[in-house]
Order: structure tokens, then sequence, then C-alpha cells
């Protein structure tokens, strides 16, 4: 092992309490650490602060991180402080006196990281700063935000290759956990890192579980998840409309759910207590809108769900990355219907954008309807989006119960026939209600004032559900076999290729979509098939604590002593005012838990646990556990 390793592999254990690196992690920081340009593209929770936050302890100066959100910011100083790193931020939440501090301080070299955003480093006063100090490196994390057809698109971030050209004798690294292979170019080519090796892992997140259903009651979908498989567990719920958002939080309060609604609509005190609440406290479901989460490093995240479709499988993936990031099982779920689809193409045709930007747009809605849409594997096919081979997993709805399907063209070749039939006896074209009101040979009102019972297809589709039907037009509007007239109060009209299909030159295999009555009659077996494996702690395998007994073989016990070190952990978190999972993750007062050390530094084999959080914490730490045996 040579220098830059060997010393990198003690901050790792001193500092950061990790006996070792994680795939390319090492590498990656010998390279920069060494003066090297790196762009980094690691899934979310895969350690990529560490890639840049080891080599700028490794090399002389201070690090300097280009972050894009001021609770990103927050959480990871707070965290570096207490590992014992000299870290600071400089962001609007200081005032005039601190700022001039963290400053100070990074003049005479007591900073080992300084963390801005990109509008304050490219401001006259930023670039002046940096040009006193003695820089480590650059990182630039988020990089994806470089990209002006990316879902976190900033403008700020164009104006970084002043970087490159103003310290070009300084390494840059630039992270991201979204970024295709067109996304990648475009970060290399916007930031100068054309001499920059590029480090790419698996997108692949095993620990989570994709979940995609149609909708029949959002809202009593959601509710009716978080009480079966989360009770009492963090989450984030995502919602496009701040109206969906409210109504949303205010269904789950009032069924018990410890939920609180974010928005941009609410004043930044108001958002930033809420953030607070759901970083610190245990079991807060957070509904918010897209505006929500970028940064957040909240480990113990057991599920994302999604009431609305996303725009595309970037943000998708960006959002549901923000599960499971300690690693344990956790679930994207998600539910969608028509009115989503045809919110989002209303959305884009009706954009003030440019032509290419829409059509983008267009194909990354496609993309994000073919993963809803897929009977393959959901992961297989996600994994593929971002050119990475995969089998199936074995993991997600579709491989746990694999989804019937059917040849529907017959029944494809009815709707379209109705949709078409419907306008010409009419003269004009009607929406998704009525259509599938005469299919199934439903005298509403509307269908009898039109005359609608007349026509040759009324009731030619009583054999299915609405539910059915509408699912079966959700797919046509996947594969652009019927569109949606915006202009016309969301009237549906035939697309050109449904030429094909009426004429039987085209077939057409479709997913059968379950009534929600059978569906719902077939949860319980669905969810003991495809049950995410507890992470209990009495299934973890035990070791021999080499300072004290062997790990007691009693769940409650251990369960017992976790539940008391989380309430340890809070009020420290709580005197410190810092985010409990910045004292210690869960995982590791688990292992703690799973071990019941008696001596102090019997804790530094735990992971989590380095020098300065064992010097600060261990005698407390033994003391939760000894009480703990005593009440035993």
């Amino acid at each position: 092992m040579n220098d830059i390793a060997s010393r990198a592999t003690r901050i790792l254990q001193d500092v950061f309490g990790y006996a070792n690196f994680r795939a390319d992690q090492a590498e990656i920081i010998t390279h920069v650490a060494d003066g090297g340009d790196a762009l980094v593209l690691m899934p979310t929770g895969g350690g990529k602060s560490l890639c840049y936050q080891v080599p700028a302890l490794l090399r002389d100066g201070v690090g300097v991180v280009v972050s894009p959100l001021i609770a990103l910011m927050q959480d990871q100083v707070a965290a570096l402080k207490e590992a014992g790193v000299r870290a600071e931020f400089l962001n609007s939440t200081l005032d005039w006196r601190q700022a001039q501090e963290v400053e100070r301080r990074a003049r005479a070299g007591e900073l080992d990281l300084l963390y801005l955003a990109p509008e304050r480093l490219l401001t006259e006063r930023g670039l002046a700063l940096l040009d006193e100090l003695s820089i480590a490196l650059f990182a630039i994390d988020e990089a994806h935000c470089v990209s002006q057809w990316g879902h976190d698109f900033r403008q700020e971030y164009l104006q970084l290759a002043v970087l490159a050209e103003r310290y070009p004798s300084v390494p840059r690294i630039a992270l991201t956990a979204t970024a295709d292979a067109a996304t990648r170019r475009e970060i290399i080519e916007r930031l100068h890192l054309h001499a920059a090796r590029s480090f790419v892992q698996s997108f692949d997140r095993p620990n989570i579980r994709y979940r995609i259903a149609g909708k029949d009651s959002p809202r009593r979908q959601l509710l009716r998840f978080i009480q079966d498989e989360h009770a009492g567990e963090s989450g984030i719920v995502y919602a496009l409309s701040r109206k969906s958002v409210e109504e949303t939080a205010q269904m789950l309060v009032e069924h018990g759910v410890d939920a609180l609604p974010y928005h941009a609509g609410f004043a930044a005190s108001e958002r930033e207590t809420r953030q607070t609440r759901f970083l610190e406290e245990d079991g807060i479901v957070i509904v918010a809108t897209i505006a929500f989460g970028m940064g957040i490093d909240k480990p113990d995240v057991r599920f994302v769900a999604h009431v609305d479709l996303p725009k595309s499988l970037e943000g998708y993936y960006q959002e549901t990355g923000r599960a499971g990031r300690d690693g344990a099982p956790a679930q994207a779920w998600m539910v969608y219907g028509i009115a989503d689809v045809v919110q989002q193409r209303r959305l884009i045709e009706q954009s003030e954008a440019e032509e290419t930007h829409r059509r983008i747009a267009n194909a990354k809605l496609d993309a994000m309807l073919g993963l809803c849409e897929t009977a393959r594997c959901r992961r297989q096919y996600l994994l593929e989006y971002f050119g990475e081979a995969s089998g199936p997993c074995g993991n997600c709805d579709n491989c746990l119960d694999p989804p019937a399907q059917f040849d529907g063209t017959e029944a494809a070749q009815k709707l379209l026939s109705c949709i078409y039939r419907c306008e010409q006896a009419s003269g004009f074209a009607f929406g998704t209600q009525h259509v599938i009101a005469v299919l199934r040979g439903e005298r509403t009102d509307k269908v009898l004032a039109r005359g609608h019972d007349r026509i040759s297809t009324f009731g030619i589709g009583a054999d299915m559900d609405e539910a059915q039907w509408r699912a079966i037009l959700r797919q046509l509007l996947t594969m652009r076999l019927v569109t949606v007239d915006h202009a016309n109060w969301n009237v549906l009209r035939l697309a050109p290729a449904s030429r094909e299909v009426l004429s039987g030159a085209r077939r057409l295999i479709l997913r059968r979509e379950m009534s929600p009555r059978s569906a719902r009659s077939t949860k319980g077996r669905r969810r003991q098939k495809g049950a995410a494996a507890p992470m209990t702690i009495a299934a973890a395998t035990r070791i021999t604590d080499a300072a004290g007994p062997e790990a007691i073989p009693d769940a409650p016990r251990e369960e017992a002593l976790f539940q008391a070190l989380r309430d340890w952990r809070r009020g420290v978190a709580r005197e410190h005012g810092v985010p409990a999972y910045t004292v210690l993750h869960d995982s590791s007062l688990r292992e703690i838990a799973r071990r019941w050390p008696q001596v102090a530094h019997a804790l530094a084999g735990v992971p989590g646990i380095g020098a300065a959080k064992l010097a600060r914490y261990g005698d407390a730490i033994i003391q939760v556990v000894r009480d703990q045996a005593g009440a035993g």
C-alpha cells in the first residue's frame, strides 16, 4: 500500500470510524489526493462525501466544497464537527459577524473544509476570499445541476468553469448520483474536466424495493401503505401541487400519522422548522413538493412515496434515493393514473421553452411512463435507462408478483373505436369519463343527451370495469396511440399510429389491471409474499466482544437497549443543536445493541465511531448499556 493510501485508511478509521473503503473510494481518494481531477458518479448513500473529505484532510490547505443547498451544508458540517473535523459553511443563515469569523478562520488555516453555495462563491467577495486561501481541492457536489436539460438545473453551475481557469493547479472533483451518459458529457464540457478520470459506479440500490400501482384512491392507498408497512417510521411523500401536499398531510394527521406539509409557499422560517423536525426527530413523515429533499442526508428514511407522477426517471431516481441511505431495507412506492399523464403532457406543451427542450421533456416523460407500465423487472428497466446492464432483481413488485399480461389488441380496438364514434356522432371529441361510460353501456345523463346510447360502440366494453378500462387507456396514452387535446378541455383524440391497431396490423400485449376490489382482496397475500426481510437485531450475526461476554441472544433485550441508545442520542443531539444521526447512525446503535460492550475501548470497532466520538461519547454509551443491563 502506498503512503497516500495508507494515510487515507488511517483517516477513515480514526476520524470516520470505518474499517475499510467501499468499491472505488480508495482509488478515487488516492487519485484526487495526488492532484488529479475526477468525475464521480456514485448512488445516493454510496459514500460520495468521503471521496472529497478524506483527500481534503490528506492535502495541505482547505477543501472548498460547492454545495447547492443550505440543508446539505449544515448537515455535513454538523457531522464533520461531531467527528472532530474543522469544518464550516458560509451561507445566508450566518449574520455578518459569524461570516467574518468563518472567513478569518479560513484565512488563518484553521479549517479543513469550507462549504459554499455557488452563488456566494461566484461573487467578487467570494472569489477574493479564495484568492487568499491555500486550497487543497475543489469539490463540486450535485454536479448534475450543470445540465440545462436536467431536473435540478442551476444557472450558477454553468459559471463554475472559472475554477479551472482561475486555479488551474488545484484538483477538482465533481460528484453526482444522477447522470446518464449525455449528462456526464455535459458535466465534463461545462466544468472543463476534460482531463479528469471518470469513476462510474453502479446505479443500483439493492436495498430499495420499487413498487408502482395504478391510482384508485391515492390518499387511501398511501394511508394503507404507511399503516400496514411503515407505521412509526420516517418517510417522504411527494406530490406535485401545494394544495395536494397540504390535503395529503392533513389526511395522514387525521389518521394518526405524524406528518408535516412542506412547500415553497411557507415562510422560510417555517420551512426550516419543519425540515429540522424531520431531520432531528424519529418517525416524522414529510409531505412535500420536489422543492424538498435535495441534499437531505437523513439515513433512516424507510420509504419515499409518490402520489403524483414524476417528470423524469432522473428526478424519480434522485428522489427515491433519499430512502434507505443506511443500507437497510426501504421502499420506493408510487401510484399514478391517466390524469398524471394528461397533466404532465399539458405542462410540456404549454411551456414557453424552445422546441428542443419540449422534445427532450417528452422523451424523458415517455421513459418515466415506460417504467410505470413495464411488466419487466423495475430495477432492470431503471438501470438500463442509465446505461447499466442488469438481470431481474427478484425484489421489485414485478419480480415478486409478476403482472398478468394479455393480448389487448381487441380491447384497444374497442376503446379506439369508441373514441372515434363518439366524436363522429357529435362533431366534437369527449374526455375519458364519457368515453368509458359509453364503452361500458352506462346510460348517464350526458350519454343519453348526446345520443351515444345509439352508437355502435355503446356497451361493447361492459365486460370490464372502469378501473380496467382506465388502465388500458393509460397504456394507450403511454404508447402514443391516443393523445389528449389540452386546448379543448382535455378531450381524447386518436393518434396517427392508432390506424395500425384498428386495422389489425399491429398487435398489443398489455398489462392486465386487477379491479380495485380484487386487488384489495389479495393484498394480504401479496404483502406476505413480497414483504421486505425485517431488520431485526436478533436476525443479525452475533459476534463475541473481546472485552466482554458474548452478545446476549435475546431480541427484546437488544431492542430495549437500541431504544435506550436512541433516547440518549436524542438528548445529545438536542444539547448540540444537530440532527440525531450526525451523532451516530441507527446502524451504529444497532451494532452496539448487538454487542453489549462492557468497556469503552470495545466501541472502537463499531462502524461510525472514530477516535473523536469514542473519546467524547464512549463512557456515556457504556453507562447506557450498564443501566439497561440493570433494568433488564
